[in-house]
């Protein structure tokens, strides 16, 4: 039998990797891009393929979130790989990347290879494992990073944790360097940030709780790069949070050492005042900080500072939350509302669109040596097709993960996918909105 052939036509075109904006079609064969371009249709389509007519929106590489926990194994209740993959497919997104924080810890090739099986076998986007740097994350011992790499492994990570010893870190880097993989680091010094809850300041002091110096933040990342330089070892800073650690990475680069970082959508819509009356929903790590933090990694987006923008989804269940601000767990849900969030920054006029793209789609493929990201012919056909003015409001209840810890609750965002494509099928298409 031949392949399936679908024809999306009437679409714009966006690929952030050769900076393609324009009107166009694509033609998808099996699990292949096999064409596209303005005109690839003038003579018609080919006998017997299915049509989607895009309605003029964008249709652009499915998005890459490199920073989500899962519940499973170990925490089925707060998310599974099946829910997960769910609210991936929902939000646009095709490639996601899960962090090693489970119950048991990502950290040998058996467990990297349960979680790549279990995904394909009860997933619909495709997964990738991180897999621990330390042994159980203790940070005190490597994990076989080499085997684990070929397993399927594509960072290493110690995910929630920072790797606060400087020479464990030098190890892992060199170590790392042999395979070029990749070592991903929770840039927070835990003694500094140990019983902090929010940014330490102002707010802190007025709400009467523990604060995370920004500093706390430069001190590892500064630590860090000077490894990296020492080692040559490609080296991520998972979430950036302050000016401070924006420039400090500006400055890094600018030297030309092989580092880069990340920010979450969270953390590119909100600062420390959204706290408020002490809502735990926006308890994160790190930390929302001021709103001079906040304008500068936005800024830092636009210049390319920072590569990725990532959901840092975390889900945690009621129980997690219902507690006093500081017994409170940490982190949000995101992945339905990432695209959308990060699509404030080019609404407001301090992105343009295909920055803003190319830090969700080929950015964290290239630093994961992953082969999606990008349309072009011969690539994987996951692609997204969104209207990026169309309105909508955050209705926790509507979310489709099993944890609906959202700090966006009742806003009003912009941005809606249409369509999401992994592998040449779709596995999701908008019905209808109930709320806009």
């Amino acid at each position: 039998m031949s392949a399936r052939q679908v024809a999306y036509r009437n679409a714009r075109l966006i690929d952030p990797d050769s900076g393609l904006d324009a009107p166009g079609e694509i033609l998808t064969t099996g699990r292949l891009i096999t064409d596209f371009g303005p005109d690839i249709f003038s003579g018609g389509t080919p006998e017997g393929a299915e049509i989607i007519d895009c309605g003029g929106q964008i249709l652009c590489p499915g998005l890459v979130d490199m920073h989500v926990f899962t519940g499973e194994p170990g925490a089925e209740h707060k998310e599974t790989l099946e829910s997960v993959t769910a609210c991936a497919a929902a939000g646009g997104i095709t490639t996601l990347i899960t962090l090693p924080n489970t119950q048991p810890v990502i950290d040998d090739v058996s467990l990297v290879e349960f979680v790549k099986r279990r995904a394909r076998s009860r997933g619909i986007v495709t997964v990738h494992p991180m897999a621990a740097a330390t042994q159980g994350l203790r940070g005190d011992a490597m994990t076989e990073i080499g085997l684990m790499r070929q397993a399927g492994a594509v960072a290493f990570t110690d995910g929630r944790k920072a790797i606060a010893s400087a020479v464990l870190m030098r190890r892992l880097l060199s170590y790392a360097s042999r395979f070029d993989a990749l070592i991903v680091q929770h840039v927070e010094e835990p003694s500094l940030a140990e019983n902090g809850c929010v940014n330490e300041g102002e707010i802190a002091t007025r709400l009467g709780l523990a604060g995370i110096p920004d500093v706390a933040e430069a001190m590892i990342l500064e630590r860090d790069l000077l490894l990296s330089e020492l080692t040559g070892a490609r080296y991520h800073a998972a979430q950036l949070s302050s000016a401070r650690s924006v420039d400090i990475m500006r400055r890094a680069k600018r030297r030309g050492l092989p580092v880069s970082c990340g920010v979450s959508a969270a953390h590119l819509a909100l600062n420390e005042f959204d706290v408020g009356s002490y809502r735990t929903f926006f308890k994160l790590s790190p930390p929302l900080r001021r709103e001079e933090d906040r304008a500068a990694l936005v800024a830092g987006v636009a210049d390319g500072t920072i590569d990725v923008i990532v959901s840092a989804h975390d889900p945690q269940d009621q129980d997690s939350k219902r507690l006093p601000f500081a017994q409170a767990a940490s982190g949000a849900v995101g992945l339905e509302t990432l695209l959308a969030i990060a699509l404030e920054s080019y609404h407001n006029g301090h992105a343009d669109l295909l920055t803003v793209l190319r830090a969700l789609t080929i950015a964290p493929a290239r630093l994961l040596g992953l082969d999606c990201g990008r349309i072009a012919r011969g690539a994987p056909a996951d692609l997204t097709l969104f209207d990026p003015g169309r309105p909508w409001v955050v209705r926790p209840k509507a979310l489709r993960s099993k944890s609906k810890n959202t700090p966006f609750e009742d806003r009003r965002v912009q941005g809606v996918v249409l369509r999401t494509v992994v592998g040449g099928e779709t596995v999701f298409e908008l019905e209808e909105m109930s709320d806009a």
